[in-house]
């Protein structure tokens, strides 16, 4: 008879076990209030959550439409119209990619750079409970969600 324990990752037919399912629902809703967060934050600068999300991609580096809608999971023509919008309010701007004068990137200006550090310092959920963590308890928490998306 063989063994298996609540931790194995190897059996997709078998149900959950209680505390994965708690922590299944735990995730679920700090994913929740986060994006409630992120939505009320951006709003306080008139963008909407595709704006500021697509800011702040652009904070990281400059990239592509293409890639930019594959990161945001959305069609490249959304993604051409939500830079134009934040092209028009002196946030991003076009150039030429380096690699390829012939493909254009957005990025981030001076302004759109900082109205995205502004947005991130805006994020209570995020800010306050981790602040009541120890530095131990963060450094746990971080290594834990990066071992989940692998």
């Amino acid at each position: 008879m063989a063994s298996t324990t609540p931790t194995s990752h190897s059996g997709t037919n078998r149900r959950p076990d209680p505390l994965t399912l708690e922590v299944v629902e735990l995730i679920g809703e700090v994913v929740a209030r986060f994006h409630e967060d992120y939505e009320s934050a951006a709003a306080e600068h008139a963008l909407t959550g595709a704006q500021a999300r697509l800011l702040s991609l652009l904070c990281l580096e400059p990239l592509p439409m293409r890639r930019l809608a594959q990161r945001l999971k959305c069609e490249p023509s959304n993604v051409t119209g939500i830079v134009d919008r934040l092209e028009a309010r002196g946030l991003v701007e076009r150039r030429p990619d380096p690699a390829d004068r012939r493909v254009k990137v957005a990025a981030a200006t001076e302004e759109g750079r900082r109205v995205a550090r502004s947005l991130r310092e805006a994020l209570r959920f995020a800010r306050e409970p981790l602040a009541g963590l120890s530095e131990g308890e963060r450094l746990a928490l971080r290594d834990a969600l990066r071992g989940m998306l692998g």
